[in-house]
């Protein structure tokens, strides 16, 4: 009897917790897209600095690598169950990879949402246990087949940052230097290392309830 009603409490708080958590929303991502067509992502000739569309830009997909990592870090703490953490990847995913607007800003945000592919199949790679093999090998592989098969060289990435959030070494020695257009393999693999980077700034993700913002 009073093991159950432990137990009962225990589920009770559990549920109570996951109200405090707060995850990527259509309101945030409408949010970051009205921000980004106010800006200027034309480069000021008499400046330096990056324009400041682009430092946005790069702050926006920031926040939704972070974003979705959380989600999986919330599976690894058993504060939600393999199938409620799917859900919510498949929740972020649709407003990630909902359709852009129109124009030059649809154009931006198209560029992004193909890394992003990268992202969503390496959670879920990693939460359903679909990973294996050595990083290097993997890259040198999914390298040779990106021209001729895409859908497998995403599934080589999806591979690849799976094995990233299980705690292997990142990709990052792998990237080619120097490369202004780099092929979308290997954006995929820079959303992979950031991914990595990410990681590192949630060591201490969750200590307490609510840490999900």
């Amino acid at each position: 009897m009073i093991t159950a009603m432990a137990k009962k409490k225990k589920g009770s708080e559990t549920e109570s917790q996951k109200l405090f958590y707060l995850f990527y929303t259509q309101e945030r991502w409408d949010n970051w897209l009205k921000t980004l067509s106010e800006m200027s992502f034309d480069q000021d000739p008499e400046s330096e600095e990056m324009p400041e569309g682009l430092r946005a830009l790069s702050n926006f997909t920031e926040d939704i690598t972070v974003s979705v990592l959380k989600i999986v870090r919330l599976c690894q703490n058993e504060r939600f169950s393999l199938k409620e953490s799917i859900d919510k990847l498949n929740e972020v995913e649709a407003i990630v990879m909902s359709e852009a607007p129109e124009g030059e800003l649809g154009e931006i945000i198209e560029g992004i949402q193909l890394p992003m592919l990268a992202l969503f199949l390496s959670c879920k790679n990693y939460l359903n246990g679909k990973f294996e093999g050595e990083i290097k090998d993997l890259v040198k592989e999914g390298r040779a087949v990106a021209d001729e098969d895409l859908e497998k060289a995403l599934g080589i990435a999806g591979n690849i940052g799976a094995l990233v959030i299980d705690g292997k070494s990142c990709c990052g020695k792998y990237l080619r230097a120097n490369s202004e257009e780099p092929a979308l393999f290997d954006e995929w693999l820079i959303e992979i290392d950031s991914m990595a980077n990410a990681l590192k700034s949630l060591k201490k993700f969750d200590e307490d309830p609510g840490d999900a913002r």
